[in-house]
């Protein structure tokens, strides 16, 4: 049962949001990197097909972290290869240091992404480490991407709370993204990584960063705010959401990290508002079926459940 038979949702526009959204779909990335099995790439290359004929026009591709790290994404060069880009679709890719840039700039790469942490100890965890020391890894990436022309985003995760640290300050996450941003990265993603936000801290956060146009967010839905934060940020003024398609994925490195943010739950949520997305919901709902089934499981999206009967 489509989204059209069911004749909802109902377009009810509410005041202050933005005309438009930007989806940065990480469900071939952030998705399936968590994974317990290893998805062969004819797969996932069959998934970003149907993800961009869903109207999806962001799709963040793979990963070229090290293998030993994200076994299921060591085939990011493999996959790239076999890549039919679509006209209008971009694919960026995420980069942990210079070796994934050389591999990156190898494979025709023009948009890519770093990561970074909020939080002394996952820096630590995640990326070996300091706070401050990593960006001593950032700098020569992201000025070697620049001067090649390829876009950088910045993604800082722990951005509300770390399952080691507990509570995060505004002040650290604005210096640590501000930093990105004065880097050079086109875009900050705001991340939850544990799913521990509420609307307030959401609010509280961006109007400690002042200028929200570069900022995007990405929820995980692990004490199911992930929705009711998306909204606080597009009251904020952000029009860039991150989100997986039939809620894939969470944090290889963060336990306590459950799926992010569902697509479907996204879109549903943007058409009853009026919020223009370009996705077919239908098409979409379609796409994280034949995954789940890939998967051997169903999709904890609940738009995708209800759609799917």
């Amino acid at each position: 049962m489509g989204a059209r038979e069911v004749g909802l949702p109902d377009v009810v526009p509410s005041g202050s949001l933005p005309s438009r959204v930007t989806i940065w779909e990480v469900g071939a990335r952030d998705g399936l990197q968590n994974e317990s099995v290893v998805v062969p790439v004819s797969v996932k290359l069959e998934f970003l097909d149907r993800l961009a004929a869903a109207g999806l026009s962001v799709l963040e591709a793979t990963s070229f972290v090290h293998p030993k790290w994200v076994p299921q994404l060591a085939d990011a060069a493999e996959l790239l290869a076999g890549l039919s880009a679509r006209p209008g679709v971009v694919y960026p890719v995420l980069v942990p240091n210079e070796r994934g840039l050389d591999r990156a700039l190898e494979a025709g790469v023009s948009h890519i992404a770093i990561f970074a942490s909020a939080t002394e100890t996952f820096a630590s965890r995640n990326l070996n480490r300091t706070l401050d020391s990593q960006f001593e890894m950032f700098e020569p990436t992201v000025s070697r991407a620049l001067a090649a022309g390829v876009d950088v985003r910045g993604y800082v995760s722990m951005c509300f709370g770390d399952p080691w640290e507990g509570a995060v300050s505004r002040s650290q996450v604005v210096a640590v993204g501000e930093r990105l941003l004065e880097m050079g990265c086109s875009q900050l993603s705001l991340g939850d990584t544990i799913g521990v936000a509420t609307p307030g801290q959401v609010e509280s956060l961006l109007e400690g960063f002042g200028d929200v146009s570069r900022l995007a967010v990405h929820f995980h839905d692990t004490y199911g705010q992930a929705l009711s934060n998306t909204l606080a940020a597009l009251r904020c003024g952000v029009t860039t959401v991150d989100s997986s398609a039939g809620g894939l994925g969470g944090c290889p490195y963060a336990e306590s990290a459950t799926g992010n943010l569902a697509t479907e739950d996204l879109v549903w949520m943007l058409d009853g508002l009026g919020i223009e997305t370009g996705v077919d919901l239908d098409k979409l709902v379609e796409c994280s079926v034949w995954m789940a089934e890939q998967l051997g499981r169903p999709s904890p999206s609940r738009v995708v459940r209800a759609l799917a009967k």
